[in-house]
């Protein structure tokens, strides 16, 4: 008899519609491809990424690789590339990516999503917004928070101890960006790297976190990530969660 409740009661939730949930804000894409130094946090990342979707009612689409680029990407608020080797994408997914941002798409690049060669594909440079240069040993170091007005800091504090990799950029195209978050080099040692490679130094102005628009896209760019354990910090997925929701619809700044 009791199975036969349960049984009634499982068929029940079936044909009824689902009450109190909400239809998803948008559907994030995200591209999470493995690489030699990145892959350990791809289940960690996807379990808070759909946990933080459910939370916040928008839908994620996870793809291990770049195939959905060669196909309609206009279901999709935002794209997020998430420390995706961009350099690997064919020629047919780079063009459905700048199709993409060219028709109003949206992108959020994270930690190893935002090198590439230089020249490889300097569209591509230009949408990260910066070039990488290279970054030193994982070190704990002072992040400070640069725009408070942004989504992607609201739940920092105005000064934020974090460890990472700390990447060195440059500028070759003189893009414009908002910088969001900035590393203190007088809290760590941006020289400490390995035998045969020269650290640099950026000086104050060392951005690690920032938006800009792109084609007829925004652009939300963070280099912090390099960690699995990170995906799991509840600051940094207040920070990404910020990101990808500005991104995915364009509120949330206060200025």
């Amino acid at each position: 008899m009791k199975a036969a409740v349960r049984l009634l009661l499982a068929l029940a939730a079936l044909l009824l519609p689902t009450m109190g949930r909400a239809d998803p804000q948008f559907t994030l894409l995200v591209i999470a491809a493995p690489s030699k130094y990145h892959y350990e946090y791809i289940p960690v990342a996807r379990e808070s990424l759909e946990k933080l979707g459910s939370l916040h009612a928008f839908a994620v689409d996870w793809h291990k690789d770049g195939t959905p680029l060669d196909r309609d990407l206009s279901r999709y608020a935002a794209i997020l590339l998430l420390n995706t080797l961009a350099d690997e994408f064919s020629p047919t997914q780079r063009s459905g990516l700048e199709q993409y941002l060219q028709g109003g798409g949206n992108a959020v690049v994270v930690h190893r999503a935002a090198i590439i060669a230089a020249g490889v594909w300097p569209w591509y440079e230009k949408l990260v917004g910066r070039s990488f240069v290279n970054h030193p040993m994982i070190q704990t170091a002072v992040v400070n928070v640069l725009d408070k007005g942004f989504p992607a800091t609201f739940g920092l504090p105005d000064h934020w101890l974090w460890s990472d990799e700390f990447y060195v950029t440059s500028n070759p195209f003189d893009i414009a960006i908002h910088r969001v978050l900035g590393v203190d080099e007088a809290s760590y040692d941006p020289t400490r790297i390995w035998p045969g490679q020269v650290g640099h130094r950026m000086g104050k102005d060392h951005p690690e976190a920032w938006f800009h628009r792109y084609e007829k896209g925004r652009v939300f760019v963070t280099l912090l990530g390099h960690e699995a354990a990170m995906y799991r910090d509840d600051r940094y997925l207040q920070h990404l969660l910020g990101g990808i929701t500005w991104a995915a619809t364009g509120l949330g700044e206060q200025r």
